[in-house]
């Protein structure tokens, strides 16, 4: 029982921490705790499931637990398409960058060149 009051707390932690998701140079420490968190978790239910742990609807921690599993995939889920946007964007403005230092590095032209007949 122990056990899953720890998972229900760190649970409830994780949910917590993912509930805003910061910007600029605050994600990369962000991140590495939502990493942590996730290790921590994963280690009591990689217990729990040695000890025979069966979930039980009945049983109202249980159904917390599951509360809180969804909610953290969602919140998990949006975290990435934070990070996927954030990405894409800096993507487009390194290309818009180099665009705009050089404007014709995309057209492919053949120079030639012109021969005047003047006799």
């Amino acid at each position: 029982m122990q056990q899953i009051n720890q998972l229900l707390q760190t649970s409830a932690n994780l949910f917590k921490h993912l509930g805003d998701i910061p910007k600029g140079e605050e994600r990369d420490n962000y991140i590495e705790n939502i990493n942590a968190m996730l290790d921590k978790r994963g280690t009591i239910i990689n217990d729990l499931k040695q000890e025979g742990f069966h979930f039980d609807e009945q049983d109202r921690v249980h159904r917390t637990l599951l509360e809180l599993d969804n909610g953290i995939k969602k919140r998990l889920a949006a975290v990435m398409d934070a990070i996927k946007q954030d990405m894409a964007n800096l993507q487009k403005t390194k290309k818009s960058e180099q665009q705009y230092y050089n404007p014709y590095s995309n057209v492919r032209v053949m120079d030639g060149m012109y021969y005047d007949k003047k006799n």
